[in-house]
């Protein structure tokens, strides 16, 4: 798709006539080979393809074209269910500014609603900054988002098994269930650290945007008020809460698995609770299962439940003791 913006707002294209001068913002969203063929036309610049987009070098995503310059970066899509990373291409001009996209941002639209809302922004240039104004805001607010998601799987994971306020144990819920939750809290901390993934690709294409266009301004009309200063720096705080996000992903990694551990230790401190109160009784029944002549409890009245009074017992006696242990 391709939409077209001037200093007042959206402009119109219409079928079978050249692009009209007022449009200094070409915004292509996915486009056909006719759009980007009527681009073509109407700058003068090839406009690059996805594969082109997606290189990784710097060379690639930074350099100088006639009469301007070719960025790309990696975009994340935003999508908290299933966010990818998806290549974004500007290609600036004195006269016109191209973004090539593959994917629906809030920055875009937030970037008309500014330009048409009347914020001064009439030059190629000065709406390029607008766009990376407000794809850093974008940003901003995907990390806050990401961090309002951990506190949430903090909370989940360090009130995974409490007591409630009467102090009294709350019901345990099944193993099963108590297994679906634990593979629940793991895949959105695994979620969550692929997000912040994402998000660090693109915060790393902006940093690089910035001081190589911000060095290349001469002959381009970009204004010299400081806008790409505040840029860098938001970029850079960014880039620090990011980090601190990262590693409280790490963290609550280190928290989950050790609550499994916790989770498969109880198993097995039941396990050997249950294989050591059996002990005492298989040795009692061993014992007097033997089949010897003279054994004295052989002709006692009372001898077999005195027999299984002894195993019984032998079987309370550890269960009290581990009891008192606190082992269950």
């Amino acid at each position: 798709m391709l939409s077209l913006h001037g200093p007042d707002g959206a402009v119109a294209l219409e079928p079978g006539r050249p692009i009209a001068p007022q449009a200094v913002w070409l915004d292509l969203n996915d486009p056909t080979p006719e759009e980007a063929a009527i681009v073509e036309q109407a700058t003068g610049l090839r406009v690059p393809s996805r594969e082109a987009l997606s290189e990784v070098e710097t060379s690639s995503r930074l350099r100088r074209v006639k009469g301007g310059l070719s960025l790309s970066t990696p975009m994340i899509t935003f999508e908290q269910s299933a966010s990818q990373l998806k290549p974004l291409g500007f290609l600036l001009t004195k006269d016109h500014l191209v973004t090539i996209r593959f994917h629906d941002l809030r920055a875009f639209d937030s970037s008309t609603k500014r330009i048409s809302d009347g914020d001064g922004s009439t030059t190629p240039s000065e709406i390029f900054l607008v766009v990376l104004e407000e794809l850093v805001d974008s940003l901003a607010d995907a990390l806050e988002d990401m961090a309002s998601d951990l506190d949430s799987l903090s909370t989940r994971i360090f009130d995974f098994d409490v007591r409630g306020a009467d102090r009294r144990r709350l019901e345990s819920p099944p193993p099963r269930r108590r297994d679906l939750a634990l593979r629940r809290i793991l895949r959105g901390i695994s979620n969550r650290g692929k997000g912040l993934g994402k998000i660090r690709a693109s915060l790393l294409g902006l940093e690089r945007i910035v001081p190589f266009v911000s060095a290349a301004c001469e002959g381009l009309g970009l204004p010299e008020d400081g806008r790409f200063d505040t840029i860098r720096r938001d970029i850079e705080s960014l880039d620090e809460f990011e980090t601190r996000l990262a590693e409280n992903v790490q963290f609550l990694l280190d928290a989950a698995l050790g609550l499994i551990n916790i989770e498969q230790n109880n198993v097995f401190r039941v396990l050997t609770v249950v294989s050591v109160v059996g002990v005492p009784p298989t040795l009692i029944a061993s014992m007097y299962g033997m089949n010897f002549k003279h054994m004295p409890e052989l002709e006692w009245t009372y001898g077999y439940p005195y027999a299984l009074g002894l195993i019984l017992i032998s079987a309370i006696a550890p269960v009290i003791y581990f009891r008192i242990r606190g082992w269950f």
